[in-house]
């Protein structure tokens, strides 16, 4: 293993923003705003940094999105709740944490969004299968090689690349991204 340095972190995200296509984040942006406009729900989840970067999103997509007109996301972090998640973690077990609020919360025509470096995560793999179940529009921003997520999403959105902090990284402009197509149309 190469010793770290600045400049190929920096060539290593620059090399994931330079040689993508980004019509699935144009899709993505696309999706949302018909769930905007019939009044579903954004559900976000992941794991670590990752559950953070949904925290994030969420904030952006309900206020940044339109912070002068009622058009934002009705969006949750299924992350956010310390409460939640450690009652769910303890009482059910941590694969259930998201799948159960989604089983509670969700409804057809929604959308869940992970954010998940490797795809594997059991909670994270539970929740799609949650999803699904109920009707639900499922998609990720995934890093590595995808894992067991990427072929279980309707829409992944994978950037292959074997560092945890660019995946994590690629998770918030993508969710930029998708901000400013939604709130740059108003």
């Amino acid at each position: 293993m190469s010793k770290f340095t600045c400049k190929s972190y920096a060539n290593n995200l620059i090399d994931q923003l330079a040689n993508r296509d980004w019509q699935e984040v144009e899709l993505l942006a696309e999706k949302l705003k018909v769930l905007i406009s019939e009044g579903h729900s954004l559900y976000i989840c992941g794991n670590g940094g990752s559950a953070g970067n949904a925290q994030h999103l969420a904030n952006d997509f309900l206020y940044g999105v339109s912070p002068n007109k009622g058009n934002a996301i009705r969006v949750e972090a299924l992350s956010a709740n310390a409460s939640v998640i450690t009652c769910l973690g303890n009482d059910i077990g941590y694969d259930q944490i998201f799948s159960r609020q989604l089983e509670v919360k969700g409804n057809k025509g929604d959308i869940l969004l992970v954010l998940t470096g490797s795809g594997n995560s059991g909670n994270i793999i539970n929740a799609i299968t949650s999803a699904k179940s109920l009707g639900m529009y499922t998609t990720g921003i995934l890093g590595y090689a995808g894992g067991k997520a990427k072929e279980l999403l309707d829409l992944p959105i994978h950037f292959s690349i074997n560092d945890m902090q660019i995946s994590e990284d690629m998770q918030l402009v993508v969710g930029h991204m998708i901000m400013r197509l939604l709130c740059d149309e108003d």
